[in-house]
Order: structure tokens, then C-alpha cells, then sequence
């Protein structure tokens, strides 16, 4: 049988999806973590070890996690990603795709470059310019979101709301991340999640959080909503604009009633989104995946596309 590695540490209800949609197409899916694999450049081998791929590399590989550790492991896991992309492998988000999104600067940088409208973002190391930066925001009336520069599910946000909060302004591994917080429209806190695969949204819902972050991790709720051609169009020119695959788009509805890109999600869950939609995510990314690159010859859904 023709094989599929997914790269994960904990594969979970998605990894169970993506096995079941790539087995009705004839491929098994391996689980694989990417702190097991290396670099085997010699005479006589492949030139990259894979547990279960010893013999045979998979013919693509889906990513849906990246463990994080130091510098340099992180460095050998985007390595095997672009290792296997060099040897023809589809990769899917490859590692350039990881590198631009697990990165919230380099995000937030090429968001503001391709003219989408995104926060005030502010990336540093010195830490006296960072308090000025966050107390001239504060004397100005705007609020300040702190954020570890690699992160995801809410973890390590704080906000920043007035002075006495600059005491808790921290570096993460002596790097500042710091965005303007962006007040949503109407009552509450919530966002937009929209899921983009291949240039289309083939889906959305609102996250309302119980405070001021939205997401699901953090016990927001799910609520299906029908996209509209501009948020959709947002969510699939981000995308474009970080060059992916797939993604999750996280857009918030500001009290002036613009839309506002936040987050690009490389790996993004979808579990929350299916509980309040009838899209079957993983079939679609597995039928992306196969028909793009595998020349199966799957057929795309009819969604908004953007070029």
C-alpha cells in the first residue's frame, strides 16, 4: 500500500481524521515525529532516516506538528522538512510555509508587506525601547498585546492595559513581540476563523472567549457563520501572502468595522470548526494533497478563489 508519513507528537482525533480521508484514497498514514527522524547523508542510504521509512520513503508527508526545543533542534526538524521537498517528497505545509508562520514576526512582517491590514506590530530585543514603545502606546489610549514569538493556543499572551502592567513586560528568550490589542465590534470578545485550503475558504465560524482571548484552547465557543467575500478574500490573500498550502486565518471585526488580520496558523486545528459545520476538513486536505501533488485527480469543493 502506498504511504503517507503525517508528522505529529500527539495525532489525536486529527490524526485519526487524516488517516481514515487518506485511506479511502488507498494510502496508509504513518504517524512520525520529527524529533525522531535525522540527517543520514552517506554512500549507500538514504539521505534521510524516517522510523517506518527505513527501506522506502513515504510518497508525501503531512505536517501537522512541529515539537519546539532549542534553536538547533528546531533547525534539524525544518531541515527533514526541507530534505524531503529537495528529494521531490510533497511536503504539505512545506518548511518554508512553517518557517514564515510559526515566526509571529516574520507573519506579521509579510502580512504588512502584501498590504493586508494587520496590527501595529512592534519585534525587538532591547528592552528599554520596548517599555517606551508600550508606554507611548498606552498614553496614546491603545492597548498592547505581549506574545511569545513562537506560540500557539493562547499560550504566554499577556495584555497589556496600563502602566503598572509594564512589570509584567517580558521578553520571550529576549526577543519582544509586541502588537496593538484590537477592540472587536459589538458586545464581547470574539474572531473569525477562517480555514483556506489551496487559494479557497472552504470554511468559517466566530470564536467568542470568555475574555479577551478567542481561542478554542482557552474555552471559546464555536459558532458557524457563512463567510463573506471580503473576509474570505482576506483570509485566502494571507495565505497567499505566507505562500501555504493550508491555513487557519484568524480576522477580528473591529469597532470601526474593518476586518483585521491577526494570526496565520500553519497547523491549524479544526476539530472546534467541524463541531458547528458539515465540512469534512481532513478530506478535503487529504484530497488537496493527493490530487495537487499525487495527480490523483480529486476534486476541489466549490468555495471562493482568489488569484
Amino acid at each position: 500500500m502506498r504511504r503517507i508519513a503525517i508528522f505529529t507528537d500527539d495525532p489525536g482525533w486529527h490524526g485519526r481524521q487524516l488517516t481514515q480521508a487518506f485511506a479511502e484514497h488507498g494510502y496508509r498514514a504513518e504517524y512520525v515525529s520529527l524529533a525522531e527522524c535525522r540527517l543520514t547523508p552517506a554512500p549507500g542510504q538514504l539521505p534521510l532516516w524516517i522510523p517506518g521509512f527505513e527501506h522506502a520513503l513515504p510518497e508525501a508527508a503531512f505536517v501537522r506538528g512541529v515539537p519546539g526545543g532549542s534553536l538547533e533542534e528546531v533547525v534539524l526538524y525544518l531541515d527533514v522538512l526541507h530534505a524531503l521537498k529537495l528529494l521531490g517528497i510533497p511536503v504539505y505545509n512545506d518548511g518554508r510555509a512553517i518557517e514564515r508562520s510559526v515566526d509571529k514576526g516574520m507573519t506579521s512582517f509579510l502580512l504588512q508587506r502584501a498590504g493586508l491590514p494587520t496590527p501595529p506590530t512592534w519585534v525587538l530585543r532591547d528592552p528599554e525601547e520596548a517599555r517606551r514603545i508600550a508606554e507611548n502606546e498606552l498614553r496614546n489610549g491603545h492597548l498592547l498585546i505581549s506574545k511569545p514569538l513562537f506560540g500557539s493556543q493562547g499560550e504566554g499572551i499577556r495584555r497589556i492595559e496600563k502602566m503598572t502592567d509594564l512589570f509584567w513586560l517580558t521578553s520571550s528568550r529576549g526577543v519582544y513581540y509586541l502588537q496593538r490589542f484590537v477592540h472587536a465590534a459589538g458586545e464581547g470578545y470574539h474572531d473569525h476563523r477562517v480555514f483556506v485550503i489551496n487559494g479557497r475558504a472552504v470554511a468559517a465560524m466566530r470564536r467568542r472567549g470568555k475574555s479577551w482571548l478567542n481561542n478554542v484552547a482557552q474555552g471559546a465557543e464555536c459558532e458557524w457563520i457563512e463567510a463573506s467575500a471580503e473576509l474570505a478574500e482576506l483570509a485566502v490573500r494571507a495565505t497567499l501572502a505566507l505562500d501555504m498550502d493550508y491555513a487557519g486565518v484568524d480576522i477580528m471585526l473591529d469597532r470601526d468595522g474593518r476586518y483585521t488580520v491577526i494570526e496565520v496558523n500553519s497547523v491549524p486545528a479544526w476539530k472546534g470548526l467541524e463541531s458547528v459545520c458539515d465540512v469534512n476538513i481532513a478530506a478535503l486536505l487529504a484530497e488537496d494533497l493527493l490530487g495537487r501533488y499525487l495527480g490523483l485527480g480529486c476534486v476541489q469543493p466549490p468555495a471562493i478563489e482568489i488569484r
